[in-house]
């Protein structure tokens, strides 16, 4: 990630971390009303109450802020998608599909102007990040994906996990961008479901449990 992205320093005591946190939290409030054109550091420093030069302390840029948030958001989806894998362990391939893209949603639908923002508005290069943790997530879908090796029909399961996360995630991100008026969420959720459960096993497995 380009250093101009990178912040001044990292909290390293209760009280920056804090400064940092409430930095965050009003950079998240001024992207979601005005959008990533709208958004500029001295409205942030008006939204979390400090001044300006509280935020260069730490960020240089309304950039570099965009950019830890966006890897925050991320990590929050990082630990919210293992914690369902977790619990799936002992549940069916089925089972553990249908939770991973209802938790997706549902995460996705707490800030979906937000997450607009970041989709749409923010510009790809600054939303490209490399995260580490990416590859704790494919890891574990691929020990999903051998825990039920007899289901599923890929031969290449490390192209399976590249093929079904996507599946999931533009299809998630898609209704929530563009959620259509004419289907419940429900339903958005269970067809999701079935696209990743296509892709993954045989016709005659796809059955209702």
């Amino acid at each position: 990630m380009k250093s101009v992205l990178k912040p001044r320093k990292m909290p390293k005591q209760g009280r920056s971390q804090v400064m940092v946190d409430t930095l965050l939290e009003a950079t998240a409030r001024v992207l979601a009303k005005r959008g990533y054109a709208g958004t500029n550091t001295n409205l942030i420093a008006e939204m979390a109450g400090v001044s300006v030069g509280s935020i260069y302390q730490y960020y240089p840029n309304k950039d570099s802020l965009i950019a830890a948030l966006h890897k925050r958001h991320a990590l929050q989806m990082r630990n919210m998608i293992i914690s369902v894998l977790s619990r799936s362990k002992n549940e069916t391939l089925r089972e553990s599909v249908k939770a991973l893209v209802r938790a997706l949603l549902e995460a996705h639908s707490i800030e979906p102007e937000l997450h607009r923002v970041f989709e749409v508005e923010f510009p790809l290069d600054l939303r490209k990040g490399d995260y580490p943790f990416n590859q704790d997530i494919s890891k574990l879908v691929h020990e999903l994906l051998e825990n039920h090796r007899q289901e599923v029909r890929q031969s290449n399961l490390d192209l399976a996990v590249y093929i079904v996360l996507n599946i999931i995630k533009l299809l998630v991100h898609q209704a929530i961008l563009e959620p259509p008026s004419h289907f419940p969420l429900s339903s958005i959720e269970n067809a999701i479901s079935e696209a990743a459960l296509a892709y993954l096993t045989p016709p005659g497995l796809r059955i209702d449990n």
